[in-house]
């Protein structure tokens, strides 16, 4: 299964490429794991095949835990997907389609984070979830 997380424009910040290369690196243990940035937001739905699962992330979703997160995250995996696609809209969030088409909405909880921010930390979470799934040491409870 292929993991990909959908953004929009490109990371301005050069300490957040870094990140995001550190982590996607670290991911390739797990799973195919790759982030395409797209010019709209509008563009997710012609991006999706058959056989996608779309998680929306949004301040309107659910909050989870790390260790919630994980759970669902092998919820989803498990669910038998092509590909598990996560999603970070621009600044007005996604269209109405978007969210017609989403099998989960979730939040990176109840702050406000630049999008280059909330890519890092999905990012980063992402990974967490791989190591509390696997018993890893990285996360403690």
């Amino acid at each position: 299964m292929e993991i990909i997380l959908l953004v929009v424009g490109s990371t301005k910040e050069k300490y957040i490429e870094t990140g995001l290369n550190i982590y996607s690196d670290r991911l390739s243990k797990y799973s195919k794991f790759k982030i395409i940035s797209l010019i709209d937001s509008r563009k997710i739905n012609d991006f999706l095949k058959i056989g996608d699962k779309l998680i929306l992330l949004d301040e309107t979703g659910i909050s989870l835990t790390s260790i919630n997160m994980a759970r669902q995250f092998q919820k989803w995996m498990n669910s038998g997907p092509k590909r598990l696609i996560f999603a970070i809209g621009d600044s007005y969030g996604f269209n109405k389609n978007s969210y017609q088409k989403a099998d989960a909405i979730m939040s990176l909880g109840p702050m406000t984070f630049t999008h280059d921010m909330a890519r890092l930390i999905f990012v980063e979470q992402l990974y967490r979830a791989w190591t509390i799934l696997g018993n890893e040491p990285y996360h403690h409870d």
